[in-house]
């Protein structure tokens, strides 16, 4: 009686894992009292994400292979870390200080790809709105995993740091910009 109890249980879950959405999508936004240039120079190459990317920072044992030019459509890397895994950073679009696209390949500990994008929009006094995204479709395992985490749990929180460390990255950039000027016009 308590195997087919079980079995049942099981059953009925495997139908609400099977049955939830496979599509989503994790979003979040920043302003930034920086000019939409210093921000996009740091999202759009590869080679700067270490200084504000949180998957990236604080992971000794990550290892990174950088292929092509560090930015522009083509650029990649591949990872290997003992925290995230496996996976492969690739830039697929780029509209200069508007937005910037990467296909992520995740390999290792579960393979699936999906579409980050970086925007930018004008904010208030010369600020720029940074929205980090990530969309995709969870597989079976994906889905059942998001049924007791969620993807907006499991990443959100992580852009909200890289958008904190971008801002921090971003402004101590143009202020040292700003000094620049000053020092050459003076």
């Amino acid at each position: 009686m308590l195997a087919k109890i079980a079995l049942g249980a099981i059953a009925l879950l495997c139908v609400v894992i099977a049955t939830r959405p496979a599509a989503f999508r994790v979003q979040r936004t920043a302003t930034i009292a920086a000019p939409a240039e210093v921000v996009f120079a740091e999202i759009g190459d590869l080679h700067r994400w270490e200084r504000w990317n949180p998957f990236e920072q604080g992971d000794p044992s990550m290892r990174k292979t950088f292929e092509g030019s560090p930015s522009g459509v083509g650029s990649a890397y591949h990872y290997v870390s003992d925290r995230t895994g496996e996976g492969r950073m690739t830039l697929t679009e780029i509209d200069p200080h508007r937005r910037v696209a990467v296909r992520a390949e995740f390999i290792k500990p579960f393979a699936a790809t999906n579409q980050v994008e970086f925007t930018l929009r004008p904010a208030a006094n010369g600020a720029v709105a940074v929205t980090w995204a990530m969309s995709g479709r969870n597989n079976f395992v994906g889905k059942a995993i998001s049924l007791f985490v969620g993807m907006d749990r499991m990443v959100g929180g992580e852009f909200e740091k890289g958008l904190a460390q971008l801002k921090r990255v971003s402004e101590a950039e143009a202020q040292r910009n700003d000094s620049r000027r000053v020092a050459v016009a003076g």
